[in-house]
Order: C-alpha cells, then structure tokens, then sequence
C-alpha cells in the first residue's frame, strides 16, 4: 500500500525534528512526506534546509492557510495521486520503529477499515488484572482482563450515574464518552473518535470529505469532527500494536481561558455531529456532566500549583456553557 505522511506543525522545530529521527528508522518508510508548516518565524524551514529525508516535501503556508485543520487540507491536496491511504501525526509525537507497518497491515488485512489509530504508550495507564486483588468499580474501569484507573472526572461521574456505559472512544448519546484508550494487547478495536496526534484514513475518505474550517486556529476536537463524519466510508479502529509517544508541547497552544471555552462549545458543535437531534434525557445528562467536569476543574485551583491556569480554564468553561445558551453554533 502506497500512503503518505502529513504532518502539521507551528513554531515546534525541536519536537518535529525528534519525530523525524523517529520516521527514519521505521520499518516501513512513507512514499512521501509532507510537512506543512504554519509557523510565522523560519526555524522550521531553516531545520529542513539543513537535513535530507527521503520523500520529503516541505511547504510553508501563508498566514491565510494557516490552523490544524486549513494545514490539513492543504497537505491533502498536495499528495500524489496513486496514494492509497495518509497518515497523520500531531508535530509532539515520537514513533515506535514499526508504526507505520502495523498501521498498513490493519488496512491491508481488513478492507472494511477505513481509519485507523495509534496508541501513545507513555500515557497509557491500562494495567493486567491481578488475582485477588480488589478493583472498586467505581475507580477502576476493567477491559478483557485490564484495569484502569479512573480519572477524578470520571470517578465523580460514576458516583452521579453519569458515566459511559460504552467501550472507550464510542460516543454514547448524551456524548462523553470515555477517552483512557485501550490496553496493549495488539489487538485493535472498533472505536467512532480518532485522536488528532495519531491517526490514518484510506485516499477515498479524504476525497469525499475535508477537515472542517469551523476549527479555526488551535482547532480542539476537529479530529472527533473528521472522524465521526468520516464512519459513513467504513470502521474507525484504534490499533494497539501501533504505537507512539506524545509528549504535548505546550509551544503554539491557546491561553486556558480560550482552550476551556473550546473544551465546551466545541465538545457540543461535535456531540451534534453524531445525535443532530438527541432526546431531552441526553440533552439534560450532557449539560449535567458538562458543570461536574466544570466543578472537577474548579477543584485544581486549591490542589495544583497551577491555579491560574485552573482558574481561567474553568471561566473559559462556564463562559461557553453561557455561550450556547445565547447562540448555539451551527454545523
């Protein structure tokens, strides 16, 4: 299979440049390699004037191109023609050597999978079951002989009723899915959410449909937006043999207050994307959990050192919940 690699970036010169260390050793080496960069200054472009990698093709967009999803389309408008299928990666992440061959294998062994997913292993927090050992249900989510510790979010939500009573990475009607991944077990799993920093669809997904410009900028939750549009071609699958690390570098990133307005308006925009018409129940438990998790990030202006930032997301947060109720995006 022929596929491509995409790869967004802005102001990151050190973090893209760990990954393509990482790109150079893969058992199976992309066709070609698209880096569109966004960046105002010209570290980037000075980095890749400076190294040679095969398959390279390197692009610096206009100011009028720039943002995670405008990048998108741009690069995908850029690939050749007899590519079959493009891979994605956030500009923070750091593969493991047959990332790439355990992604095409996944495509190539099941023709109904059109999206595939990788699996960062330094946040992944499943654990083997012990023999004898006592997980609270209420704090512990168990998958085939797994466990995960829950966050303080969801263990909150689990005592209110409010959890998902679906595998991770699968919407439920009322949205807030549960979002720990899944344990490494090479096998892969059917999911509806792919995550932005890890993910790859067949050529034909991508000639149908484009990343949503209603993302502007930074762009929060435009890969769930991609993803769940993209289930009308086919299975989106979390792949756990492919894996990778994500390391977040905070360079380029929105202010908290911004980011936690995002976390809302656009949690709702992509919930509407799935249940365009959900039933009061769903509508009623949505904003429900919306305020636990708003209440759970309130909580870390007293327990972390990072009070600030706690305090301007959770206003970020509260400001979009008043915001949908003046003027609710449309898609």
């Amino acid at each position: 299979m022929k596929f491509s690699l995409i790869i967004c970036t802005y102001k990151r010169r050190e973090a893209i440049a760990h990954l393509m260390q990482s790109v150079v050793i893969q058992t199976v080496y992309p066709d070609e390699v698209l880096i569109i960069d966004g960046s105002p200054d010209d570290d980037t472009n000075e980095y890749f004037s400076t190294t040679s990698f095969k398959n390279l093709k390197y692009y610096k967009v206009p100011a009028d191109q720039r943002g995670l999803t405008k990048q998108r389309n741009f690069g995908i408008a850029k690939i050749d023609k007899d590519i079959e299928a493009v891979c994605f990666l956030d500009d923070d992440t750091v593969l493991e050597p047959d990332y790439f061959s355990e992604v095409i294998k996944v495509f190539n062994n099941n023709p109904d999978v059109t999206g595939v997913g990788g699996v960062a292993i330094n946040e992944n927090r499943w654990e083997e079951k012990k023999e004898g050992v006592f997980y609270d249900s209420k704090k512990y989510y168990e998958f085939e002989g797994y466990v995960c510790k829950e966050g303080t979010r969801n263990v909150a939500r689990n005592y209110l009723g409010l959890s998902s009573h679906l595998p991770p990475g699968q919407m439920p009607e009322y949205s807030h899915g549960r979002t720990m991944g899944y344990p490494l077990t090479d096998k892969f799993y059917e999911v509806d959410l792919l995550v932005g920093m890890s993910m790859a669809y067949r050529v034909n997904v991508l000639k149908n449909i484009k990343f949503s410009t209603y993302f502007e900028g930074y762009g929060l939750y435009e890969d769930a937006d991609f993803s769940l549009r993209a289930l009308t071609f086919g299975k989106n699958v979390i792949a756990t043999s492919a894996k990778l690390n994500h390391y977040h570098n905070a360079a380029g990133r929105p202010n908290k207050y911004k980011y936690g307005k995002m976390v809302t308006i656009n949690g709702w925009y992509v919930w509407r994307i799935k249940y365009p018409k959900p039933s009061v129940k769903a509508k009623l438990k949505w904003f429900a959990i919306t305020w636990v998790l708003i209440m759970v990030r309130a909580t870390n202006i007293i327990t972390t050192s990072k009070r600030k930032e706690a305090f301007t997301e959770t206003m970020g947060r509260v400001a979009g919940c008043i915001s949908l109720l003046i003027n609710k995006p449309t898609h």
